[in-house]
């Protein structure tokens, strides 16, 4: 059975306030799998939803990349994703409205796309807020109100 959120659902989830647990950093620390770097990170926002931090990037091409918020659906192993920050290695086109770009872009779940019975984030945006993967992971922190609990000591990607 699909769960189909409406836009102001997804609203909620991406306002929903996410703390990083202190030991953040050591947490999203990359591990090579299959040709690319992956780490996934589960969270708890404080209306007390699951949310799921997934950060991604392609070992050769550092401009293919997926740094991605998704909510756990309840009672199933899965997950709804909610926001994915892409780099501009291949076009996205967006089905709906006929237009495809080559750009750094951003999913973002809509109800529209999921009626439509495409991925709930199929629907993308181009942007220039960010030209890499730690850009795109700096804008999911702000967008995403992912909360740092510890005061950064030097750069927020030291060591990651």
């Amino acid at each position: 059975m699909a769960i189909i959120y409406t836009d102001r659902e997804i609203g909620n989830f991406v306002k929903e306030s996410k703390p990083l647990p202190t030991d953040w950093r050591g947490k999203i620390k990359l591990r090579t799998k299959r040709g690319h770097d992956e780490r996934s990170l589960n969270l708890t926002g404080e209306d007390g939803n699951e949310f799921r931090l997934i950060l991604r990037k392609n070992q050769i091409n550092p401009i293919d990349f997926s740094v991605i918020l998704a909510v756990q659906l309840p009672e199933l192993n899965q997950v709804f994703r909610l926001l994915r920050y892409n780099g501009r290695s291949h076009q996205h086109t967006n089905h709906i409205e006929e237009e495809t770009f080559l750009a750094f872009h951003i999913h973002t779940a809509t109800e529209r796309y999921q009626e439509f019975g495409t991925r709930e984030d199929a629907y993308a945006e181009p942007t220039d807020r960010y030209g890499d993967f730690y850009g795109a992971f700096r804008c999911l922190i702000n967008d995403a109100n992912l909360k740092v609990t510890e005061e950064p000591q030097g750069s927020l990607f030291e060591g990651v």
